[in-house]
């Protein structure tokens, strides 16, 4: 699944061009390598997107083409580190 449709349907950013948006301007990188919109995202792989206030790290545990809204958290898990 494409970068910018997973974060769309796991609803972490709330619009698919937002998300493109946000790759074309290198904000996001998978396991330490900034991606273009449409990168092949694996489970297991490892996201982090920055932002204005910080940045959001985490790690993708599946890959769904739609999900009801109150199940888009079981996509993925927050890393800390």
């Amino acid at each position: 699944m494409r970068i910018d449709k997973f974060l769309k349907v796991s609803r972490i950013l709330k619009r698919r061009t937002v998300a493109q948006e946000a790759a074309e301007a290198g904000k996001i990188s998978v396991n330490g390598k900034v991606v273009k919109p449409a990168y092949r995202l694996k489970v297991g792989d490892v996201v982090e997107i920055g932002y204005l206030s910080g940045t959001v790290k985490f790690r993708v545990l599946q890959l769904k083409e739609t999900v009801k809204k109150d199940e888009a958290g079981t996509l993925y898990e927050i890393v800390t580190e």
